[in-house]
């Protein structure tokens, strides 16, 4: 047998043992990423060439979904917390994806809705944004959204009525920042689907959001979702963040974020 064969055999051999099973077992633990899934001569398996074409599809249908807050969250949901809708300037989602500059400013209607139905200077102010997939926002939000805003009850911080963006980008957060002046902005958007999921929503936390801001002055807690944050864990993340911009009276790059594990990251 030639030495090449040899090695044919014992790899089929060991990915057919325990140690190979468990190797993977913990491997697919650790992400959602297609990691030896196996080929069929040069192609992908049929199984998994039809779940990446299924993944795919509904990547794309949560960018393309525009907001329905009835139906996407439920209209029990919205009268609970007396959520209102708003939009940026961009009028489509064909301009909101190519205009993202659009996606960053408030029409005149919202800035008066604004301004006229959400209180000025709170501690923390919280909007929804619909983002690159509605389908996050479905399926995060009614489960994050109460667990934030209890942990700001127990905290004593008053918070500003909560509203949902049309077409939003995260900039819009200045926006939010120069209309109500609330001490911290926590804006929930749904991030761009990948081939993972299409249901991994964002916080973004600023600290005195102001016109110029940047991404360097915000923090990030991403990757919420079923396979990925758990909604306790971001809460419980997010209003930790809060805390130390309100102690430190600052946010993004010169802001920590101490994770269980012992390892800091910068968001």
């Amino acid at each position: 047998m030639a030495d090449e064969d040899k090695i044919v055999v014992a790899t089929s051999v060991f990915r057919e043992g325990a140690e190979w099973r468990e190797m993977e077992e913990r491997i697919r633990e650790r992400t959602p990423a297609r990691l030896m899934e196996g080929r069929a001569g040069a192609s992908y398996r049929t199984a998994t060439q039809l779940q990446l074409r299924a993944d795919h599809a509904a990547a794309r249908d949560a960018v393309q979904a525009e907001l329905d807050l009835s139906a996407h969250l439920g209209q029990g949901f919205l009268s609970r917390w007396g959520i209102f809708e708003v939009s940026t300037e961009a009028k489509t989602k064909a301009e909101y994806l190519l205009r993202p500059d659009l996606g960053r400013r408030f029409d005149e209607a919202a800035r008066s809705a604004i301004g006229e139905l959400c209180p000025h200077g709170c501690k923390l102010q919280i909007a929804i944004g619909d983002g690159l997939s509605v389908k996050a926002v479905s399926a995060q939000v009614p489960a994050l959204l109460p667990l934030l805003m209890a942990g700001a009850d127990e905290r004593g911080w008053q918070t500003g009525r909560t509203f949902a963006i049309r077409h939003c980008r995260v900039g819009v957060m200045n926006e939010i920042g120069e209309l109500l002046m609330p001490s911290a902005v926590v804006l929930l958007v749904g991030e761009r689907p990948g081939l993972a999921t299409a249901e991994s929503l964002s916080a973004y936390l600023a600290y005195r959001p102001r016109a110029g801001h940047s991404d360097a002055q915000r923090n990030l807690v991403s990757n919420i979702h079923a396979k990925g944050v758990a909604t306790a864990e971001a809460a419980a993340r997010i209003l930790k963040l809060v805390e130390a911009m309100f102690q430190e009276r600052t946010s993004g790059v010169h802001l920590k974020e101490e994770l269980q594990a012992g390892r800091q990251i910068v968001e």
